[in-house]
Order: structure tokens, then C-alpha cells, then sequence
């Protein structure tokens, strides 16, 4: 079968407020206040935890002080699995372009770099988990994007061949990961890097969920 699979964050959904706040969360008990901004940090926050912590260490100075990263992350995650779904928002047209894919026959997951408990528990509360045939997160599996596996036990999952498949993401990660598994990526142009992501060189680029059901036909029929 058919299959697309959809990265998460900054793909599916705008969960940059959230995970910022959880940063912040971390500077402000270091007693210095919040360092990330909602705007301007959001293409770092689609990053990971740990590209965020590392961001606001080097506003202080401290730039390559792994050590605090590593002492950091855990409370990180913990304060953001308090409170995940505070400002997050799924793009429009996210899940309208799901079930057309899926009345077309294709087989739709989730694929993320976003610990699976907590992406479960995110998509569950935005109502849309039940649209997706298989969940994949960072932690699934020893290793996570841009290895492969993940995204081609994604496919599996959602009942696919990993042979017709292709990623939908908005990052550099998510284009090698379908690179790696030898499927084509589609990258949004409305995540936090916008039209930036030509870049990359993609084999598809959509403005909007509009698209998708088109370019996908496009590259895997």
C-alpha cells in the first residue's frame, strides 16, 4: 500500500509556544528569566529540547556547556509534558489533506522525534490521534531520524510498503531520514524555516495541506 507519513512538530502542528516555554522554564529556575522568544526562536524550537537549551546557554555565555544541557534536558521534558498543549495548534488543512489521502486509498502515520508518550498524548488531546494508522516517536526504537528505521516501521505500522512511501516534515532531519530510507520528502513551506526549506532540495514542496493530496500523487502515484 500507498503510504505518507507526517512528521509532527512544525509539520502537522505549531508546537513551538509550548516547547519554548518549557525552555524557558529551565532558564527562569537558573534564576535567569526567560531567554527564548516565541517569534524569533521558533525554527530552534523545531529542533529539539536541546538545541533550545543550548541556544539560551550561549545568550549566556556558556555556549558548548554540554554538561548544563545534559543536567537541563530532563526538566525540560518534564515541564513540558506539564503543560503540552497550552499554545500548540494544528496548521489548517492538516487533517482535512489526511482523509482525503486516506479516501484515495493511501495508508497515513506519524513519524517524530518527539518522545512516542508524549506525542501520543499530544495528538490525543489536539482529537486527532484516532486519523493516524501508526505513531513512531523518538524513543520507539534505539534509534531515531534521521536513521531510517523509524520512518520505514512508520510505514509498516500503518500497514504500508516502505518501497511506496514518501515523509512529510519541515527540517533538514526529515529530508535525510526519507533520503536514508529511499523515498521522496515533501517539506512545508509554512514551518518555522518557511521557503528556506528549497534548500534542501526536497522532491516536493507544499504552501499549503491544500497541495499535498497533488504532489504526493505526484511522487508515488
Amino acid at each position: 500500500m500507498k503510504t505518507v507519513i507526517f512528521d509532527l512538530d512544525g509539520t502537522l502542528a505549531d508546537t513551538s509556544g509550548d516547547l519554548i516555554d518549557a525552555a524557558n522554564a529551565c532558564f527562569s529556575q537558573m534564576g535567569h528569566g526567560n531567554l527564548l522568544d516565541y517569534g524569533d526562536d521558533a525554527a530552534t524550537a523545531m529542533q529539539g529540547g536541546k538545541a533550545m537549551l543550548r541556544l539560551g546557554l550561549s545568550r549566556l555565555g556558556r555556549r558548548g556547556d554540554e554538561a548544563e544541557v545534559e543536567r537541563q534536558y530532563p526538566l525540560l521534558l518534564a515541564a513540558y509534558a506539564g503543560q503540552l498543549d497550552k499554545h500548540s495548534f494544528l496548521f489548517d488543512g492538516a487533517i482535512d489533506a489526511v482523509e482525503v489521502l486516506k479516501t484515495r486509498g493511501y495508508r497515513v502515520g506519524v513519524c517524530t522525534n518527539k518522545p512516542e508518550a508524549m506525542a501520543q498524548e499530544l495528538l490525543t488531546k489536539l482529537g486527532v490521534r484516532a486519523h493516524f494508522g501508526s505513531l513512531v516517536g523518538a524513543d520507539t526504537f534505539p534509534v531515531r531520524k534521521p536513521n531510517p528505521l523509524p520512518l520505514i516501521e512508520a510505514v509498516k505500522q500503518a500497514g504500508g510498503d516502505p518501497r511506496c512511501a514518501t515523509l512529510i516534515g519541515d527540517t533538514r532531519t526529515d529530508r535525510e531520514t526519507a533520503r536514508a530510507a529511499g523515498v521522496p520528502s515533501i517539506l512545508v513551506t509554512f514551518g518555522p524555516l518557511g521557503r528556506a526549506v528549497a534548500d534542501l532540495n526536497p522532491e516536493g514542496m507544499i504552501d499549503s495541506f491544500d497541495d499535498l493530496p497533488k504532489v504526493v500523487q505526484s511522487l508515488i502515484g
